[in-house]
C-alpha cells in the first residue's frame, strides 16, 4: 500500500507508522486521517506493537485548515463545524483507543489540537525534549477537539486541564512530564530509539494479556469499581487460557525467561 501523507513499515513485529507531512508540520488533514485509519487496521493484523512519530519539525501540528473546516466541500445549509470529526477525527482515536495491541507515542516537535489528542492516545509516550504540546483552538474560536477534554481532564485534573484549553500557551515537553501527561523525555536524537526500544518490549510480551491490560487501564478511567474488577475477572479467565500465560508459568518454574509467541 502507497500512502501519500504517512509512511508505513513492520519490522520484528513492530509497526512503525509516521506523519510524512513535514511542509505542513505534519497537519492533520482528512486525507492523512484516512490513511491513519488504515496504517492502525494493518498495523493490527501485521505487529504485535506500534510507534507513531512524525516526520521533521513536528509531530503533528493539527488539523490542517487550509481546505476550510469542512474539509473543502461547501457545507449544506447551515455550517456545522464538526461534522469532519463524525467522519474521520472521531473515528481515528476510538480506533486508536481500541487497538488490540500497544501503542508507542514518539513525539517530536509541536503535538498542537487535534495532534496533541493524537499523541495522548498512545499508551506510552515518549517526547523529544524539544517537543511540545499545544491546545490552540482559542486563537481560532473553537473547542477542542479529538478527544483533547477527555484525555486531558483525566490525565491532569480540571485545574491544569482548564489552564491548557482556556489560555492556549505551549507546555514544553519537561513540563507535560513534570504533570504527569507523558512517560519519558529525552534527548531529541534518542527519541526513535527509546520508542522502538519500548515497543520491543511490548511486542516480545504476552500478545493477548497486553491486549487486554491496555484495554482494563482505558476502561478503569470511566468504570465503577464493580464493573472494573468484574472486567479484569472476565479478562483474567481469557488470558489464563493463553498460550503465551502457559509459557509465561512454565518459565517462572524454571528460572528462565519466558519465550512469548503472541498466542
Amino acid at each position: 500500500m502507497d500512502f501519500e501523507k504517512i509512511t508505513y513499515s513492520v519490522e520484528n513485529n513492530i509497526a512503525t507508522i509516521t506523519f510524512n507531512d513535514p511542509a505542513t508540520m505534519n497537519a492533520a488533514g482528512v486525507d492523512t486521517a484516512e490513511e491513519l485509519l488504515l496504517a492502525f487496521e494493518m498495523s493490527g493484523k501485521e505487529a504485535r506493537a506500534t510507534v507513531l512519530t512524525g516526520t521533521g519539525r513536528g509531530f503533528c501540528s493539527g488539523a490542517n485548515l487550509s481546505g476550510g473546516l469542512g474539509g473543502g466541500d461547501k457545507p449544506k445549509g447551515e455550517f456545522d463545524a464538526g461534522q469532519m470529526l463524525d467522519a474521520v477525527y472521531n473515528p481515528l482515536v476510538s480506533v486508536m483507543r481500541e487497538h488490540p495491541h500497544p501503542i508507542v507515542t514518539a513525539v517530536n516537535g509541536a503535538a498542537a489540537g487535534v495532534g496533541c489528542s493524537i499523541a495522548l492516545m498512545g499508551d506510552l509516550i515518549v517526547c523529544a525534549e524539544s517537543a511540545y504540546f499545544l491546545q490552540a483552538f482559542r486563537r481560532i474560536g473553537l473547542v477542542p477537539d479529538g478527544g483533547s477534554t477527555y484525555l486531558l481532564a483525566r490525565t491532569l485534573g480540571r485545574a491544569r486541564a482548564m489552564e491548557m484549553t482556556l489560555l492556549g500557551d505551549k507546555l514544553p515537553a519537561a513540563k507535560a512530564l513534570e504533570w504527569g501527561m507523558v512517560n519519558q523525555v529525552v534527548a531529541d536524537g534518542a527519541l526513535m530509539s527509546t520508542a522502538l526500544d519500548l515497543a520491543e518490549r511490548l511486542a516480545t510480551g504476552p500478545t493477548k494479556a497486553l491486549a487486554m491490560t491496555r484495554k482494563l487501564v482505558w476502561a478503569a478511567v470511566e468504570d465503577s469499581w464493580e464493573a472494573q474488577i468484574h472486567a479484569e475477572r472476565v479478562a483474567q479467565r481469557t488470558a489464563g487460557r493463553t498460550a503465551d500465560s502457559k509459557e509465561g508459568v512454565k518459565a517462572f518454574i524454571e528460572k528462565r525467561p519466558a519465550n512469548f509467541t503472541g498466542n
